[in-house]
């Protein structure tokens, strides 16, 4: 065991935890198959989360409020991360 724990995650558990989340609320407007692209780049260094999210699909719900909305759902998901 090493002598220091700690409970914070992994970079690649934020990294991981962000996109899950991010992808999960496109789906959730979309069916699968209707998603032309999707991109979703999420980095984490130095505590700082950025996350972007591009995404192709049809116009209706607006893919611009549906990416927004899954980037400021990682991010939440990311601070409940840390919360737990």
């Amino acid at each position: 065991m090493p002598s220091e724990s700690t409970d914070e995650p992994t970079d690649e558990e934020v990294v991981r935890t962000a996109a899950e989340a991010a992808e999960g609320v496109v789906f959730a407007h979309y069916d699968q198959s209707a998603v032309t692209d999707l991109d979703v780049t999420v980095t984490f260094e130095e505590g700082v989360l950025d996350v972007d999210v591009y995404l192709n699909a049809p116009d209706d719900p607006d893919p611009d409020v549906v990416a927004r909305e899954a980037a400021e759902t990682a991010g939440e998901a990311v601070d409940e991360l840390f919360a737990a």
